[in-house]
């Protein structure tokens, strides 16, 4: 509880020291405009979005790989249990 009001405390200061606003260009001319603090944190997400997008592929591949193990662990278990009655 305390770590949360202190990060919130300094993220709400790092937000007042950058509120000036600052010009993010695209292509053909567009252009945004928006505090610099803003852009920062949209910039973060964003970065987080694409790490997760990124590690999905291989998380689902593991998944898969350790319901197999998992079934055939329950296979040899069954298959040792009948063979030493």
């Amino acid at each position: 509880m305390i770590l949360g009001v202190l990060l919130f405390i300094l993220l709400l200061g790092f937000a007042f020291k950058n509120s000036e606003p600052v010009e993010l260009a695209y292509y053909l001319g567009y252009s945004w405009r928006a505090p610099l603090s803003l852009m920062l944190l949209i910039t973060f997400f964003s970065g987080i979005i694409a790490g997760i997008i990124a590690c999905l592929g291989s998380l689902i591949s593991q998944r898969r790989k350790l319901l197999a193990l998992e079934k055939e662990i329950k296979n040899l278990k069954i298959t040792n249990n009948q063979s030493n009655k």
